[in-house]
Order: structure tokens, then C-alpha cells, then sequence
């Protein structure tokens, strides 16, 4: 079994449940009422057209945004209700009430799950061994010893032992992906989240990223994946999230919803993507 191994993971119910997610950003209601539920060893994939809040959703689901409204539950807790923490902030001690627990319940959830952005957002100063043992030796007071040697096996786990005393400007697209990956890996989080892990790749590059993420997938890793690879979400998702305008449209598994979807909006999005040229 490698370290990264999932599959003895107790329970197979819902890791995740999102309900009645709000957000807005001044004018714009980038969310407007969004459910989600991910059951454990579950890949979930969110699509859909640019500005359509899938951002917003994942950055919602571990603390990085606070929504307006709605309830994010963990299972075996933290379950956070952003509604009542806005109806606390009406007076001035509500509002010192209010901002406390956001803070708790962001770092509570964040705790749980770990993010692979966009941007890789290693730090340019330190080598690859040292982004990776950040998180495990700052955060989770995990010796430094035993964070090294989980995050050597890691590397090699990616192809990248070679490169642990490199710095970021040292390395590929691609590489500087991976390193995100094992960088969260390395938290052991129960939730693995993705935003867009490809989109800032020279073409060739994609394909090393997505082939890591599929590994993890079948060994039994809890992912969330806002993505524009839409092959990659047919062939290793288990459940596809198709949003637009602020709202989940349609919903189901990838076999059904790639080839027969029920919606409008969605048969009109796909088509935009899968024939760009027709």
C-alpha cells in the first residue's frame, strides 16, 4: 500500500455536504443557492462556463471564501452555518461574535482538506523539500525528521525525488504542478481540492498532472475538481456538476451527463466545448 493510499479509509457515506450556498461580491451574486454532497473515495467535477461560481464553490468548501449563506458539514464535524453567523453580526458585539467564529469554522475547515491552485503558489525563495514540509512542520507541528521522509517518499511517488533541492524557477509548468500536489498530500487531508490544476500549462505539460490525479483517484483520494478537461472528467469522475449563472443546472454521473445531458444550457455548453469548430 503506498503512502498515499485511501482505500482503508473507514465509511463510505457522505464526506461532504454543501447546502443553500450563497455568495456575493458587491453587486455580482456569483452563487445563488448551490448543494453538493461528496461521498467518500468520490471524485466530483465541476464545469461549466467561465464566471459561473465554480471557483467560488470550491474556495467555499474549505474557509478561503466566507459565503453569505448556506451550511458546509465535514463529516465528524466542523458543520458551519454561514447564515446564522450573518444574522449574528446585526450589533456590534454580533458582529465580534460573527467574525470569531468565521475564523474558527474557516480554520476548522481547512484543517480537513487541502487545495491544489491554479497557480502552483510555491514559495520562489525556498527549495521543492521545503514547500512540502511547510504545511506538516508549521501548521501540524509534525517533526522535521519525519515530514522529510514522508515528503522524499512523495516526491518519488511523482517522479520528482531528484528535484527536492531545486527551487520552483527551476522547474517546468508541469513539475511546479506536481510539487503543488504532493504539497498538499503531504497535509493528509481527508478532502483533496482542485481549482483549474491545468489551465496555466503549455499543452504538453497537461497530460503528466492529469495522470497523477487519475493515480490518486483510484486509491481512493476524496477529490473535488473544478476543471475544463472534460475528458479527464469523463473517464475519473464518479459525479459531474454542471454550473452556470450561479447554480447547479444539471447534475449526474459522467456516462449520462457527457452523452445524453437534460438540459438545455448544458447540451449548449458541451457542444461549445466538444465542437469548437462545428
Amino acid at each position: 500500500m503506498s503512502l498515499t493510499d485511501r482505500t482503508d479509509r473507514p465509511g463510505s457515506g457522505d464526506l461532504l455536504t454543501a447546502r443553500g450556498i450563497q455568495k456575493s461580491f458587491g453587486t455580482n451574486h456569483v452563487l445563488r443557492g448551490v448543494d453538493l454532497a461528496v461521498r467518500r473515495g468520490e471524485v466530483v467535477a465541476l464545469i461549466g462556463p467561465s464566471g459561473s461560481g465554480k471557483t467560488t464553490v470550491l474556495r467555499s468548501l474549505n474557509g478561503l471564501e466566507t459565503p453569505d449563506a448556506g451550511l458546509v458539514e465535514l463529516d465528524g464535524g466542523p458543520a458551519v452555518d454561514f447564515g446564522a453567523q450573518a444574522a449574528a453580526a446585526g450589533s456590534w458585539a454580533g458582529r465580534r461574535t460573527a467574525a470569531r467564529l468565521a475564523r474558527e469554522n474557516r480554520a476548522a475547515l481547512r484543517d480537513r482538506s487541502a487545495m491544489v491552485f491554479q497557480h502552483h503558489n510555491l514559495f520562489p525563495h525556498r527549495t521543492v523539500l521545503e514547500n512540502v514540509i511547510e504545511g506538516p512542520t508549521q501548521v501540524q507541528r509534525i517533526p522535521r525528521e519525519t515530514a522529510t521522509d514522508q515528503a522524499e517518499e512523495l516526491l518519488a511517488r511523482v517522479g520528482l525525488a531528484d528535484k527536492r533541492d531545486a527551487y520552483p524557477h527551476e522547474l517546468s509548468g508541469g513539475q511546479q504542478q506536481r510539487v503543488g500536489i504532493v504539497r498538499a498530500l503531504a497535509l493528509q487531508p481527508d478532502l483533496l481540492l482542485f481549482d483549474e490544476p491545468t489551465s496555466a500549462l503549455d499543452p504538453e505539460l497537461v497530460g503528466e498532472v492529469l495522470t497523477v490525479m487519475k493515480e490518486l483517484a483510484e486509491e481512493g483520494w476524496t477529490m473535488v475538481v473544478v476543471t475544463h478537461e472534460l475528458q479527464f472528467a469523463r473517464q475519473v469522475a464518479t459525479e459531474v456538476l454542471f454550473l452556470d449563472g450561479g447554480v447547479v443546472v444539471e447534475q449526474g454521473a459522467p456516462a449520462q451527463l457527457f452523452s445524453d445531458p437534460a438540459e438545455e444550457r448544458t447540451r449548449r455548453f458541451l457542444d461549445r466545448i466538444l465542437h469548437p469548430l462545428d
